[in-house]
Parts: structure tokens; sequence; C-alpha cells
């Protein structure tokens, strides 16, 4: 997505005082879209970025409702809520197995900034049921990011949602412990719907092992710089190759 910088004069007359007046350079970012561009938004070239990309919900089973905006993937989908009190390594995060069959509540407030790489996942795929966030990055800095959150999350059919105030969820999991709920970006479910969902639905009992666990034993042969040795105490020993 290319962007372009637009600098104009502005004058703002204060209405405290009226007799003087100040002059500003104002500064206006807007982003081009990758495909055809019509109307007024074509004929300029530019177009706003749709930051809001769906309205969600997330119901837990104690009957409260949170607003909240979605990303990545789209539906409804039931999970257990926990929260995460990393700072970093939220791509770590949602490749790890242990998640599968939770939504992952980030306690750190701006998540996506280092967009994702291959090199840092836990796993091959996503195993968690959504991930919720206070605020969503509208753009990465990283040398090694090859896809933004979003995409990453859509592309494996992850759902994810942010603008949602996370410190009261998180003292509410604190104080009674991991809850059930349902997200959700589908008008047509009422929030009985869901509620209902949630309530039914447990995590306990669920066979998550089978879910996660590959299909059969493999043998990693791709050269590193260290090895390890696996002592019969449990303890791993890391050994610097000569």
């Amino acid at each position: 997505m290319d962007c372009c910088l637009r600098i104009h004069n502005a004058t703002i007359r204060s209405p405290i005082f009226s007799k003087k007046s100040a002059n500003f350079r104002v500064f206006t970012v807007k982003c081009s879209s990758d495909g055809a561009l019509s109307g007024a938004a074509g004929a300029a070239g530019v177009v706003e970025r749709p930051w809001k990309v769906a309205d969600a919900r997330l119901v837990l089973e104690d009957g409260s409702i949170w607003k909240a905006k979605s990303f990545g993937a789209c539906g409804t989908q039931v999970g257990e809520v926990v929260f995460n009190t990393s700072l970093t390594g939220y791509q770590e995060i949602i490749t790890d197995p242990s998640y599968a069959g939770q939504f992952v509540l980030m306690t750190n407030p701006h998540i996506g900034n280092t967009g994702v790489n291959f090199g840092d996942e836990e796993s091959m795929q996503c195993f968690l049921a959504g991930l919720v966030i206070r605020s969503l990055s509208i753009s990465t800095s990283n040398w090694r990011c090859k896809e933004t959150l979003g995409d990453y999350l859509a592309e494996r059919n992850i759902m994810g949602i942010y603008d949602v105030d996370t410190r009261a969820i998180t003292r509410r999991l604190r104080e009674d412990g991991s809850l059930i709920g349902v997200l959700s970006t589908e008008n047509s479910k009422s929030d009985e719907e869901l509620l209902e969902m949630s309530r039914t639905w447990d995590i306990v009992g669920v066979d998550l092992i089978s879910g996660v666990s590959c299909k059969s034993p493999y043998e990693w042969i791709d050269r590193t710089a260290s090895d390890w040795e696996f002592n019969d105490n449990g303890e791993i020993k890391k050994l610097q190759c000569r």
C-alpha cells in the first residue's frame, strides 16, 4: 500500500483571543489502496484506510457483553477466556499448542506493531480459539516482518477482536477464574443466543491433545548453531558446536 503526505497551510483563530490568529502547517497522511479506486477518491488517487473491519461481541458466561471491533477471521467461535501478561512475544503465544480451545487476552495494550514472521512460530499452525487485545497497531516496524497480524490470523481462520476494555476483563478473570465466552461478528445472532452458547459449552472433556499432536514422529534434520543434550533428570544442557 503506497502512502502520500500532503502539507497545507491553515489559519486557526482562538475564540478566547479573537484578535489574534495563528498559522499552522497541517500534515495529512492518506494511503492509496492496492485495487482500483472510484469516485472522488479515485480521482485523487488516495483513499482512507478502512481501519474498522466489522463490529464484534465477546459474550461471557457471567452475562457480561463486551463490544469490540474485529480483525482476522469472521464468524462465531466459543472458547475459554484466559489472559497473558507477556510484554512481547505475541506470535509465540498464538502458535503455542497449550492455548488450544482458548481465547487469549493480552494485557499488554499495544499488539501487532512488529507484524509476524515465520521464524518465531512455536508450531506450524495456530491452535488458540481467538485473540483479544486492547489496541491493534495500524502499522508494522520490523525488518523480519512478513505480513500483518490481522492477515496472519485471517489466513489461519483465527478470530481476533480489539478496542475492548482488556483491563476490566482481566480483573474479572483474576477474581472469578477463567470464563467460557463466545466471539461473534454475526449480527444475525442475538446476545441471548451467544450467552446460551457460552453457558452450554465446557472445555473440560474436550479432546485437545489429538488436535495439537503430530500424527507421527519426525526427525529434525536441519543444521542448527548448537547441539542439545537431554539428560535423564529432565534438564537440558546446551553445547556450542565446534
